[in-house]
């Protein structure tokens, strides 16, 4: 939940997923998600996503600054095709666009987002957003957690944009 800006989440490894069986959750779907990160001066996170659902393709652009090892304020807009292109000029140099699915599954009054990435056949990550850092997070049994990885460096997207190539 982003309120007022701050997003609070919970990030979690996962074993690498059954995605049949994630789709057949009650609402659950599917997108597309292309990620760049971008070169920032002022110390903050950038990139910027195109999101495709069913047939539809969507552009925004994201600036992060982390608060708490859960929290961080998030500045999020959607942008036209035109601007995303432009912002691509900016990538961060040395990273690669971070393609993924993720599922998005409604679950206990909250979205569990399952990202499978293509460079990964033995783990996920799942995250939960909640509305306060004292809530407790629910994922569906068929989401196997390994560990929760919310303050590990290493499963952060601009890290895998850098090196997604080493033991869980």
């Amino acid at each position: 939940m982003n309120l007022n800006g701050i997003e609070i989440e919970h990030k979690y490894l996962i074993e690498y997923p059954d995605r049949k069986v994630l789709l057949e959750m009650p609402e659950a779907r599917s997108v597309q998600i292309v990620q760049t990160y971008l070169l920032s001066e002022d110390g903050s996170t950038e990139r910027v996503r195109s999101w495709e659902s069913n047939g539809e393709i969507r552009f925004f652009h994201t600036v992060k600054r982390r608060l708490t090892g859960l929290s961080h304020l998030e500045d999020e807009r959607e942008i036209d095709e035109k601007q995303y292109s432009a912002l691509l000029g900016r990538k961060r140099p040395g990273s690669d666009s971070i393609v993924k699915e993720r599922i998005l599954i409604p679950y206990h009054g909250r979205t569990v987002e399952v990202d499978i990435y293509p460079f990964w056949s033995d783990r996920a990550i799942a995250e939960v957003e909640v509305m306060s850092e004292e809530e407790e997070v629910f994922l569906p049994g068929c989401v196997k957690p390994i560990r929760e990885v919310t303050d590990d460096i290493r499963y952060k997207n601009t890290s895998l944009a850098m090196d997604h190539d080493f033991d869980i």
